[in-house]
């Protein structure tokens, strides 16, 4: 991560996990310095000293499911953009790029997510576009459902 303007950079690798009906598994969050802000957003973090994306996608698939990924499984990256958003009293500036996971099984475990992550993920869901079309609940990507019908 570098600082710059307050901003802290960092790349990331982001996962459509997607289960045999077609569902993205989801994970739900909040912001520490704002817990009342809660939202869901796809699985994936930040790309480590040393890691290709593909890499960070595989690893980060396993800490926060528990499903094992070979960088072979992995299609992508489907779609590489630019967010900006603030985390824990800091202004982040992401790149990241998405992979599509096709999963065969469906129970997740989060006994592997760090610290941080412990203390704002509270659970995991498999949501369908119809789902996410119709929830009221905040979720990021917000054009996820258009991005699904890409890849699907």
């Amino acid at each position: 991560m570098t600082h710059d303007g307050g901003h802290i950079d960092r790349r990331a690798a982001r996962v459509l996990l997607l289960d045999p009906d077609g569902r993205v598994l989801m994970l739900h969050g909040w912001d520490p310095a704002r817990p009342s802000h809660t939202y869901w957003f796809t699985v994936g973090g930040g790309v480590e000293p040393g890691e290709t994306l593909l890499d960070a996608a595989v690893r980060e698939a396993f800490e926060e499911t528990g499903l094992r990924f070979s960088a072979a499984d992995l299609v992508g990256p489907v779609r590489t953009d630019t967010v900006s958003f603030p985390f824990d009293g800091r202004w982040f500036s992401q790149e990241q790029s998405f992979f599509v996971a096709r999963a065969a099984a469906t129970s997740v475990d989060l006994s592997r997510l760090n610290e941080v992550e412990q203390d704002c993920i509270d659970e995991a869901r498999w949501w369908s576009l119809h789902a996410l079309d119709s929830t009221e609940e905040l979720f990021y990507p917000p054009d996820l459902p258009a991005l699904l019908r890409e890849v699907a």
